[in-house]
C-alpha cells in the first residue's frame, strides 16, 4: 500500500516551529511580568512598613525630627516607585496581549494547514481504496470471463 506525503509538510513544519518560538517568547513575557507584579507587591509591602513606623515614631513620647522627615522622604520614594512599577506593568501586559495575537494567528495558520492534510490524506486514501476496488471487480469479472 502506497504511503500518503503531504506536499506541504515542509511549510507545516516551519510554521509549527514558529508557533513554537512565539509561544515561548509568551512564555517568557509572562515570567518577566509574574517577577514584575513580585516586585511591585515587594514595594507594597514596604510601603505598608514604613507608614507603621511612622506612625510608631509619630506616637513615641520622644519626637525623632530626623527620623520622620527621612521616612516622610523614603514613602514618596516608594509611591513613586509604585506608580513606576505599575507602567511598566501596564505595558508588559499591552506586550503580553500583542503576543496572545501572535500565537493565536500562528495557531490558526498551523490549524489551516492541519485540516488541509487530514482532507488531502482522506482523499487520497479514498482514491487508493476507489482504485483497489476497481482492480479487484477488473480480477473477478475477468475470472469470471474465463470459466
Amino acid at each position: 500500500m502506497k504511503k500518503y506525503k503531504f506536499r506541504l509538510q515542509v511549510v507545516l513544519d516551519m510554521r509549527e516551529r514558529e508557533l513554537e518560538a512565539r509561544q515561548m517568547e509568551m512564555a517568557k513575557i509572562v515570567t518577566a511580568l509574574n517577577q514584575q507584579q513580585e516586585k511591585l507587591q515587594s514595594i507594597l509591602t514596604a510601603q505598608d512598613t514604613n507608614t507603621r513606623d511612622l506612625e510608631a515614631l509619630s506616637s513615641a513620647s520622644e519626637l525623632n525630627i530626623g527620623e520622620m522627615e527621612a521616612r516622610r522622604v523614603f514613602g514618596i520614594k516608594l509611591a513613586n516607585d509604585a506608580k513606576n512599577q505599575e507602567r511598566i506593568i501596564n505595558n508588559t501586559k499591552a506586550i503580553l496581549e500583542r503576543k496572545k495575537q501572535e500565537v493565536k494567528e500562528a495557531h490558526q495558520k498551523v490549524e489551516i494547514l492541519k485540516k488541509l492534510k487530514e482532507k488531502q490524506e482522506k482523499e487520497f486514501y479514498k482514491e487508493f481504496l476507489h482504485l483497489e476496488i476497481k482492480e479487484i471487480d477488473d480480477i473477478t469479472s475477468a475470472r469470471f470471463k474465463a470459466v
